[in-house]
């Protein structure tokens, strides 16, 4: 089995939902599951892939980001479903995130969200994948009462994922 290399991602955790995606990254991929007690299964990528090893000074410039966007509060409610059947949630509003996204790929051009694949990145939440017996509407059944979420994005966090190693690498506050 060929595994995909270790990778970081920039993401705004959402702990709301932590129970149910970490019962989903379980069910499709166990290795993914993390062990550091600081690392939010549930998040809104707001820039991945990252650099694979950030120095310094680009980890001083994403705290220099976060201390400029102020939190903000947000609520997940709204199902969506990409092409490629990736069932997801989609922050209501979107604004801060789409901004924290900007100021990041400025900061990083040679970092294109998502590997430059979308010229406009949807912020979401993935929740699963479409296939025999999940849909949107057995999704939004499984997450029951956990919806509406109101959730307060108030953290960068830098993860690493690697089979066996997911972990947080650097966390900033937001303003």
């Amino acid at each position: 089995m060929v595994r995909p290399p270790a990778h970081t991602v920039l993401v705004v955790p959402v702990p709301e939902l932590e129970r149910f995606v970490r019962e989903r990254t379980e069910h499709y991929d166990a290795s993914f599951l993390s062990a550091d007690p600081a690392f939010v299964h549930a998040h809104i990528t707001v820039l991945g892939p990252f650099l694979p090893a950030p120095s310094a000074a680009d980890l001083d410039l994403v705290a220099a980001i976060a201390a400029g966007v102020p939190a903000f509060d947000f609520r997940l409610e709204r199902l969506g479903e990409f092409p490629d059947g990736i069932i997801h949630l989609l922050p209501d509003p979107d604004t801060s995130f789409r901004e924290l996204t900007r100021r990041l790929v400025a900061a990083f051009p040679q970092c294109p969200p998502y590997g430059g694949a979308f010229p406009e990145p949807i912020p979401h939440l993935t929740l699963d994948q479409r296939a025999a017996g999940i849909d949107p509407e057995s999704v939004r059944a499984a997450l029951g009462a956990e919806l509406p979420a109101r959730c307060r994005a108030d953290r960068i966090a830098l993860h690493r994922y690697a089979n066996h190693d997911c972990r947080v690498l650097a966390d900033w506050k937001l303003a």
